[in-house]
């Protein structure tokens, strides 16, 4: 069983149940001031990913969906409060078992058990870097990171009540059924060469088809993206209101490792007065857009 002091962060927000590569945690302070005066609404996560956003948000109604099946199976059991018993993972070949048996119960078309969401759970745990990548086959290949887990249960009692009103799907965005009045906020993959989360993968067209659909909602919407000269050309040329931030993690750029730069667009949110409190803190960056490199960035401030 987690110990309580493993689901609740210091300012009372309950930690994500999985390792997520991207994870918005750190996004959730900015994430709360665009929030605030819209909390009757909906929320809406079109690529819930790690659950970061929605659970650093609290919302008493939300619409979860993720295009990866085994992602939202083990949020279905959770939500039922169901109590998962673990494999025991102390090595490589308890690893390698335990991916066996998970991709088996994937390619024989039951990765909506228990069994399968346990294994999820387990190997989400000990893979390298809480990587979740599958290939085109479908098939879980991410290889071990060396860390063991021996807890035998994980007891997911305490999120059952807080997921009472969140309604988990999955499947491509475009197919959920939006309200005029829901809040959107899509974390898609990254606009990078590695975007296989799940097996169809994410291309630049289907970045093209997320700006689309979200320029049609009427409601009002959060995305974040890293930073990319092309996202944010293709951001300015929808007139989103645009601004870029310093993300807590590096990517390797010509050997060296370098802070990558996030993008928040937005349209439809009351933002100005929670946003500046969090720019003082927070600079702006500017990214210049004639470098076609991921990696480019200026830590000069300015309004985009």
């Amino acid at each position: 069983m987690l110990p309580h002091h493993d689901l609740t962060d210091d300012d009372g927000s309950l930690r994500p149940l999985l390792k997520w590569a991207g994870g918005k945690r750190w996004l959730v302070p900015h994430l709360r001031e665009l929030w605030r005066g819209h909390e009757r609404r909906r929320l809406v996560e079109p690529f819930c990913g790690g659950l970061a956003a929605t659970l650093g948000l609290r919302p008493t109604l939300a619409l979860l969906n993720d295009a990866n099946p085994s992602l939202i199976n083990f949020y279905r059991h959770a939500s039922s409060g169901a109590e998962f018993h673990l494999p025991p993972i102390e090595s490589l070949a308890h690893y390698l078992e335990a991916r066996r048996r998970f991709n088996e119960l994937v390619l024989h078309q039951q990765e909506g058990s228990p069994e399968a969401a346990a294994l999820f759970f387990v190997l989400n745990k000990t893979c390298y870097n809480g990587l979740c990548r599958f290939n085109k086959a479908g098939v879980f290949n991410v290889p071990f990171g060396k860390r063991t887990h021996t807890s035998p249960l994980l007891d997911s009692a305490r999120f059952r009540e807080l997921f009472q009103g969140w309604q988990f799907t999955v499947g491509d965005f475009e197919k959920l059924a939006l309200q005029n009045d829901d809040f959107v906020y899509a974390d898609p993959p990254y606009d990078v060469p590695f975007r296989h989360y799940s097996s169809g993968g994410f291309t630049w067209e289907d970045h093209l088809r997320l700006a689309e659909w979200l320029d049609g909602h009427k409601g009002p919407f959060v995305l974040s993206n890293q930073a990319t000269p092309r996202v944010l050309r293709l951001y300015k040329r929808m007139r989103f209101r645009v601004r870029c931030y310093m993300a807590p993690r590096l990517i390797s750029c010509n050997g060296n490792r370098t802070r990558v730069v996030e993008v928040v667009a937005t349209r439809n949110v009351d933002d100005a007065k929670g946003m500046l409190r969090r720019e003082r803190r927070s600079p702006l960056v500017r990214v210049p857009s004639r470098s076609s490199s991921d990696c480019a960035c200026s830590g000069k401030s300015r309004r985009m």
